[in-house]
């Protein structure tokens, strides 16, 4: 006990190992849904879903353990909503690209992550893209995901006129999302720790009590194997031999990057950690986010990230690493529990997409709307990606338009050259892929 006490400097942070298990708790029951949304959404790319529940949990468990034990944070990581959506609606289903191709490109991009992280350009290439299109980014991955989670609830649905239309409420697996959608809601309104999760599976027995869910045939088993994908992200880097498949890798790296970061300040200001607006051991706790990465595509899952349901377990006290390893173990824990798979429907993850994009699309209030030279670029990110079905097709309008406006606005001096560069990327991105 006095070892634990002092390597995660208990008495420092005034926290107490009690505190710190509640904190682990908390946040587990508020980050465990992505056991079982992430699955589905890979699923969609041609995944095997109890090998991908596997590297989840692993792959949780891996990225939670290193931040706690090496940087010392109360943070959480785990595959990462939306840059998951953009593996596999994106890269998988809109390129054409084998999904085993796509964990070959996350594996680059996470070695690319490592040696940013190493070499210390964090700074420089945080610093070279204006935090309005990184709010833009952010929030513009929110609603494509909430259209994702629309889409799979069947509240919106294809129409030949309009493009799109709303689902019919005389189909009975749209209520199964309508009610999971409005108890999350006022259990978030609530502040119930664990909304998400516990939204989910009131869902899952709504469905059930309707006949339109199977019940499981046994609720615990060992967990599914990891063979289907294991090591398949190595095996295929030599397929990253052509533009488009550099485009895709640096997208990896660029949301990855970005949404973590934004992320890892967000925490460190709810706990109290920012000290002369910095964030300690920074460099660390990027460590164990591109190392998570990194082992994470190994195994068979998209980008692993510090997770921002971290903050429930701040809430309530979780101030060291001490919270992190807790979390690690119970996502260990979890992986007994894979015969629940069936039970979470894409109906019954899809009000958890919904809600994570509301709580993204709020970044749209650090924009400044004012300046039509920042607008511009900014809404037709956050436009273009669900428009388009793609966050990269997104990204590049917006990173196109912004030196172009800015030029305009007699403000070309302010584009650093990092952004004339992804001008030029994403200008030969599109031209890849209309060509």
């Amino acid at each position: 006990m006095y070892f634990i006490k002092n390597y995660f400097q208990l008495d420092k942070y005034k926290t107490s190992i009690k505190v710190e298990f509640i904190a682990g708790l908390t946040t587990f029951i508020s980050m465990s849904y992505i056991l079982f949304v992430n699955p589905s959404v890979l699923g969609a790319g041609g995944m095997n879903t109890g090998a991908v529940f596997t590297a989840t949990a692993l792959a949780a468990a891996l990225g939670t353990a290193i931040m706690g034990i090496v940087a010392n944070y109360p943070i959480g990581e785990a595959p990462a909503l939306g840059i998951n959506a953009f593996f596999a609606y994106t890269v998988c289903i809109g390129m054409h690209v084998k999904w085993q191709t796509a964990l070959a490109s996350v594996f680059v991009a996470s070695i690319l992550f490592i040696l940013i992280t190493l070499f210390k350009l964090r700074e420089k290439i945080i610093d070279s893209i204006p935090a309005d299109l990184k709010f833009a980014i952010s929030s513009g991955i929110g609603l494509f995901i909430a259209f994702l989670g629309l889409q799979n609830g069947k509240l919106i649905v294809a129409n030949k006129s309009t493009l799109v239309g709303l689902g019919s409420l005389h189909d009975p697996l749209v209520w199964i999302t309508i009610f999971g959608l409005l108890v999350t809601v006022i259990l978030m309104i609530l502040n119930v720790p664990g909304a998400i999760f516990i939204g989910m599976v009131l869902a899952a027995v709504f469905g059930i009590c309707t006949g339109q869910i199977a019940l499981p045939h046994k609720i615990i088993s060992t967990a599914p194997s990891l063979a289907p994908t294991f090591g398949q992200a190595v095996f295929h880097v030599k397929d990253i031999n052509t533009v488009q498949m550099w485009i895709v890798v640096l997208t990896f790296l660029l949301v990855t990057f970005f949404d973590t970061a934004g992320t890892l300040i967000g925490l460190a200001q709810q706990a109290g950690f920012m000290e002369n607006n910095k964030m300690p051991r920074v460099g660390k706790a990027l460590a164990a986010d591109s190392s998570a990465m990194a082992v994470g595509s190994i195994l068979g899952t998209s980008p692993v990230g510090a997770f921002v349901e971290s903050s429930a377990g701040i809430a309530v006290g979780g101030r060291t690493g001490l919270t992190a390893v807790f979390v690690a173990i119970f996502f260990l824990i979890s992986m007994i529990f894979s015969p629940l798979l069936g039970v979470f429907t894409v109906q019954v993850t899809a009000p958890a997409l919904i809600i994570v994009g509301v709580l993204m699309a709020q970044n749209t209030a650090h924009i400044h709307w004012n300046k039509l030279e920042i607008a511009v670029p900014a809404f037709l990110i956050i436009l273009g990606m669900p428009l388009t079905y793609s966050i990269s097709d997104g990204l590049s309008w917006g990173m196109i338009t912004y030196p172009i406006c800015m030029i305009a606005a007699k403000r070309g001096k302010e584009v650093t050259p990092m952004m004339w560069l992804l001008f030029v990327i994403f200008l030969i991105f599109l031209w890849v892929l209309n060509f």
